[in-house]
């Protein structure tokens, strides 16, 4: 079984214009989302078995999220409750299918998960990131989960999934952000994230720059892969020791891109675990035909997503 642990949340989407007063305004449409939460119900809809780790509220909203895990088959016996309620999140649509967000995260139900007993010996490996590692006393709780899994022998995979308006001080989050990289076997970031984490400044040619000096940093402090996403360009995979390999996106008609680096996140999870790879040792004896692979079909499960307005990951089915 995978667990995958951290928020679960409400995102606000723009609809069609609707009247209001002096001019119109976009409605908000509730859709199911969180980084977690989409990567547990991607890992259900292409058929790996998981069980999804938080904390989510006894509201309507909850309610929903939680309806949403059972129909992609995903266990809810590690799910916390609490009268608190869901986190909201607001979300800017671009031109381009872009999503950026405006949280409500103020006593939420989210941020109050506390350290689970240790997981069941059947689980294979544990995925985190997003708000979850940022948003106290939350935050402590998924770290103290990630550093006490990864130290049993479970294979950890994280994606930081930046999210710099939700982070105060963001050179203290980049040094926690590097604590926790002895405890992670598979580190997966958007190129803007990679960015982000690593200082950098300047155009695209010298953040491309920092992030690939970024990265064998990374690496030497303990992941056994860093997979780096690029929107429509693909995604890339640096293993230690040098070696790199590339695959390029796939071309879709971009409705939105809500969901796509969680459904990537599922997508590598379900192909390492296809290539028998949920472990360091698994990792590192992978060649490049095998990580084409692995990118491959991660690129065309996020192809699916990106096709379709919010978080709608595909299907085992939709991927052939």
């Amino acid at each position: 079984m995978i667990v995958v642990a951290g928020e679960a949340l409400i995102d606000l989407v723009p609809g069609p214009q609707v009247p209001s007063g002096n001019g119109q305004l976009p409605a908000l449409l509730p859709r199911r989302g969180g980084g977690p939460y989409n990567t547990a119900v991607a890992l259900g809809r292409l058929g790996s078995p998981t069980a999804f780790c938080s904390r989510v509220s006894a509201d309507a909203f909850g309610e929903a999220l939680l309806d949403g895990l059972r129909a992609g088959g995903v266990d809810l016996s590690l799910v916390q409750r609490g009268d608190e309620p869901t986190t909201l999140a607001v979300a800017d649509i671009g031109a381009d299918g872009s999503a950026g967000y405006g949280f409500y995260v103020e006593g939420t139900a989210d941020r109050l998960f506390a350290l689970p007993p240790a997981l069941p010996d059947g689980v294979r490996a544990l995925s985190l990131g997003t708000c979850s590692l940022v948003l106290e006393p939350g935050a402590s709780a998924y770290e103290d989960l990630l550093r006490r899994e990864a130290a049993r022998g479970v294979f950890t995979a994280l994606d930081p999934n930046v999210r710099p308006g939700l982070i105060p001080d963001a050179d203290a989050y980049r040094a926690r952000f590097r604590s926790w990289l002895p405890s992670v076997a598979l580190l997966k970031l958007s190129e803007e994230d990679a960015g982000w984490l690593a200082g950098a400044a300047g155009g695209a040619d010298g953040c491309r720059d920092a992030v690939a000096v970024a990265a064998r940093e990374w690496l030497d402090a303990g992941p056994a892969a860093i997979v780096l996403t690029r929107g429509g360009e693909g995604l890339t995979v640096l293993t230690p020791g040098g070696g790199e390999v590339s695959v390029p996106g796939r071309r879709v008609e971009v409705v939105d891109t809500i969901g796509a680096g969680d459904t990537v996140n599922a997508a590598l999870l379900h192909r390492l675990d296809a290539h028998d790879a949920l472990s360091r040792e698994a990792v590192a004896a992978l060649g490049p035909d095998d990580w084409r692979d692995i990118l491959g079909f991660a690129a065309r499960a996020a192809a699916v997503t990106c096709s379709r307005a919010g978080a709608e990951p595909p299907y085992a089915s939709e991927l052939g």
